[in-house]
């Protein structure tokens, strides 16, 4: 796979490692085919192991190139880290504040950003394709640092973060699929629906790839950015929503392992 992967253009590379995330997005969504309900703890456990992937790929596969490529350059790699991560954080604080979405589980009348009368469909695919931009950004970067010859960045490091993402990605279209199911939509509509909330991170990783190949100065603010846009889901979306029932540690379980798996598969296929 990796000998095939390497044969391909970077922008193919992105573009393939991407349409593997949103494989999984809608693997998720599926399964509203077989329940209409999900239970509450394995859900907790899934934000969080989603949560868990999310920051060691933030650290392993994001800060830490970024900070090994700066100081290779002799630039000043506290700086920088500090600029993309902030700029990552920054860019999703605005977006998270003025478009119209709404998380899992909750009322319409709890939906985020301005005022608007979409539908819920609308609003929880939304903010899963919120959440999707960063992912799909970071698997294109990691793509486009390996078409410039970064050192220590490889196919197989980038590959392994498409799979963290991929396996994040999982619970997300779940996530959308099965409270529309829950609110009287049909299997295949709630499916759709789930479906296409990951379809934004093919675009974001072809763009992610393109940038830094065209921008080569701009990879390492780039590598922060989507680190910084990532931790910042999991700071303000997945970890509350995980952990709304404050006597259970399933959701912090589900980080601890999820964060395991991540490090596993960056650092032994990296």
């Amino acid at each position: 796979m990796f000998e095939f992967l390497a044969s391909q253009p970077p922008t193919i590379q992105a573009l393939l490692g991407t349409l593997f995330t949103w494989f999984l997005t809608a693997l998720g969504a599926a399964i509203v085919f077989f329940f209409k309900k999900m239970n509450k703890k394995l859900l907790d456990a899934m934000l969080g192991f989603a949560a868990g992937v999310m920051i060691a790929a933030s650290f392993f596969s994001l800060i830490l190139p970024a900070v090994e490529l700066t100081e290779s350059m002799g630039q000043p790699s506290w700086l920088i880290a500090a600029i993309g991560f902030a700029a990552g954080c920054v860019f999703l604080f605005i977006a998270d504040k003025l478009i119209p979405h709404m998380h899992a589980f909750n009322k319409v009348e709890h939906r985020e950003g301005v005022k608007t009368n979409w539908k819920k469909s609308v609003l929880l695919v939304t903010a899963i394709t919120l959440h999707n931009i960063p992912e799909g950004l970071a698997v294109g970067v990691a793509f486009g640092a390996v078409a410039v010859g970064i050192p220590g960045a490889t196919v197989a490091s980038a590959v392994a973060l498409a799979i963290g993402i991929g396996i994040q990605n999982f619970p997300e279209g779940a996530a959308v699929s099965i409270p529309l199911r829950r609110e009287g939509f049909s299997r295949r509509k709630s499916f759709f629906f789930g479906q296409l909330s990951g379809m934004v991170e093919p675009i974001a990783g072809v763009l992610g790839a393109v940038a830094v190949i065209a921008f080569r100065p701009i990879l390492p603010y780039a590598l922060c950015f989507a680190a910084g846009a990532m931790i910042y889901v999991v700071v303000e979306e997945l970890v509350p929503e995980g952990h709304t029932d404050s006597k259970s540690h399933i959701a912090t379980i589900g980080i601890i392992i999820g964060f395991i798996v991540m490090m596993m598969l960056d650092l032994g296929l990296g």
